[in-house]
């Protein structure tokens, strides 16, 4: 698009300007950027995929194992057993750079083609540049790609104008070229040439615009500075009075997402989220699982609690609508079925047997008779039956499963519906 501002007015200008890629740096990216191949045939002959050339080795065993190195080209190879002749690879290369007072972070896209027997062939073009200011606003220059998710389907004939700040434009390159300049500004906040697993234009941003991501990479912070850069739906603001005690401990944090989620359980727990005891753990993950399964016990404790006093207030209820069945049971002389006769047991049935018999209120549905089928005094499985239709809905064992007694006790029931029957006419 046009540019519009006078920040981008200026980029486009100053883009015209910027020197092309040089020899040495698309060298140093094809060595760097992809891999080369020795593909080796049974007779020890190898032919090197960078080069073309082919050279005989005695020893098959160590180049398989270790790699080699090509005799004419000093390409490091990658061994490979294979009639496979064509290699096509795709990788993106970076530049850090800077040009009058900007910073300037330009990504190249390259493929290589590799055939058996010829020189690799290359190419490479630019795809993607970030100007970046002392201040931290920036502006892109992209060439058009297709409006999907596949970040590779440059349209190469376009040329690099001013695009909407978008995710796909901050490229993760294979490599950056070593020899890298960066602005002073950048340099005072505590850049050192490592970008802890950022990309260059997450870093440069976060450190320019943000004074607590500056402090993070001056005091070694970096997972929580990788932390709070990625996870942009939390704000450090909610835990940097915590982070600035860790920092004057001394306590570097190994993993970001991990303590804040170790915070967040101590904050649940009312711990005090003030104190170097437990916001430096000598074991976090150890730490974090502890509070984590503390907080679960507490949940499952409070829940259970919940449908206590659920089937208090639901008991009397149950008795209107059920208490003209209590008391009924019957048996085949191995398996016994009877119902339910309180909330209680209907709780304590879908604990033990872990289904829903409770949780969906099975017990005041007005059409429906919940029994149970157990042999010895084991909970076998529970059974559902209609009121209105006198036949069994459902049988479920153990989690829904069904055992090998489910026909046996829906038999059993089938041949006993008839005092089902009679409490109903008893009461009618």
């Amino acid at each position: 698009m046009k540019p519009k501002n006078r920040l981008q007015k200026q980029v486009v200008e100053l883009s015209a300007q910027l020197p092309t890629i040089t020899s040495t740096q698309q060298a140093w990216a094809f060595r760097k950027c992809f891999k080369h191949y020795a593909l080796m045939k049974t007779d020890g002959t190898s032919t090197c995929t960078a080069c073309g050339d082919s050279w005989k080795s005695e020893h098959t065993l160590a180049n398989t194992l270790c790699g080699c190195t090509c005799p004419h080209c000093g390409m490091n190879l990658e061994t490979l057993h294979t009639r496979k002749r064509k290699f096509r690879q795709t990788e993106y290369f970076g530049i850090v750079t800077t040009f009058k007072g900007w910073q300037v972070l330009r990504y190249f896209y390259m493929q290589s083609y590799q055939k058996k027997g010829e020189p690799a062939h290359y190419f490479v073009t630019e795809v993607v540049q970030r100007w970046i200011t002392p201040q931290g606003k920036s502006v892109v220059l992209a060439r058009l790609r297709p409006m999907n998710y596949w970040y590779d389907t440059w349209q190469f004939g376009t040329d690099l104008e001013v695009r909407t700040d978008k995710e796909a434009y901050d490229i993760v390159p294979t490599a950056i070229y070593p020899r890298q300049r960066v602005l002073p500004e950048i340099k005072r906040n505590g850049f050192k040439g490592e970008y802890h697993r950022l990309t260059p234009y997450e870093l440069f941003h976060a450190i320019l615009t943000d004074n607590k991501a500056e402090t993070l990479l001056k005091t070694g912070q970096f997972a929580v500075l990788r932390h709070f850069v990625r996870a942009k739906y939390k704000s450090i603001a909610n835990y940097w009075p915590s982070i600035r005690i860790c920092i004057r401990n001394g306590y570097i944090i190994t993993d970001g997402a991990m303590w804040c989620d170790y915070v967040d359980g101590l904050r649940r727990q009312q711990k005090d989220v003030h104190s170097p005891k437990y916001l430096c753990p000598t074991n976090l993950a150890a730490e974090h699982d502890r509070v984590m399964a503390e907080i679960c016990t507490r949940r499952e404790r409070e829940e259970k609690l919940r449908k206590r006093r659920k089937a208090v207030e639901d008991e009397l209820r149950f008795q209107a609508l059920k208490s003209k069945f209590f008391g009924l049971c019957f048996t085949d002389g191995k398996i016994h079925v009877h119902v339910l006769e309180s909330v209680q047991e209907h709780l304590e049935e879908g604990a033990a047997m872990h289904h829903c018999v409770f949780d969906s209120a099975y017990y005041l549905k007005e059409h429906s008779l919940i029994l149970s089928a157990t042999i010895a005094g084991k909970r076998i499985e529970t059974i559902e039956v209609s009121l209105q239709t006198l036949k069994v809905v459902q049988s479920r064992g153990i989690c829904n499963q069904t055992t090998e007694y489910h026909d046996q006790i829906v038999n059993l029931v089938n041949a006993n519906k008839s005092l089902i029957q009679q409490r109903m006419k008893a009461t009618a």
